[in-house]
Parts: C-alpha cells; sequence; structure tokens
C-alpha cells in the first residue's frame, strides 16, 4: 500500500511491474513502473523486495515528458 510519505516499503506487495523497453537488458541499472494503481510506483529492479517511490498521475506524466524533450540535464 503506498502510503502518504509516497512511498511504498515493500515494492513486492505491488502487483503489474514492468520495464521500459529502452532498458539496456542485463546492466542492472533499470527502474521498474507498476500499472494499474492510484499512485505510479517505481523501484529499482534489483530490489524488487525493497522500497518503492509513488509518484502522482501528473507528477509522473511531467517528468517522462520532460525526459523525452531533454529538458534534465545529468
Amino acid at each position: 500500500m503506498v502510503t502518504s510519505r509516497r512511498s511504498v516499503a515493500d515494492a513486492a506487495t505491488l502487483t503489474g511491474w514492468f520495464k521500459s523497453s529502452y532498458s539496456g537488458g542485463d546492466q542492472g541499472e533499470c527502474l521498474e513502473v507498476a500499472r494499474g494503481h492510484a499512485a505510479v510506483p517505481v523501484r529499482d529492479s534489483k530490489a524488487v523486495d525493497g522500497p518503492a517511490l509513488a509518484f502522482s498521475l501528473q507528477g509522473w506524466n511531467r517528468f517522462v515528458t520532460a525526459l523525452k524533450r531533454g529538458d534534465l540535464s545529468a
């Protein structure tokens, strides 16, 4: 369950996880996102039982749009 702090203590309790088709395979630097929840949970693919952050749908959409446009610098 997503807490008011926008996190999930054990991401394995959620369903619907998937990796982006852009993830590089087995390099171990992938994030996973879960579908079908009121918030958008995001976790490290190497830590499936670890915590996940939960973003509002609007916040997640803004983040993804900014990435696609190249608005975020490393």
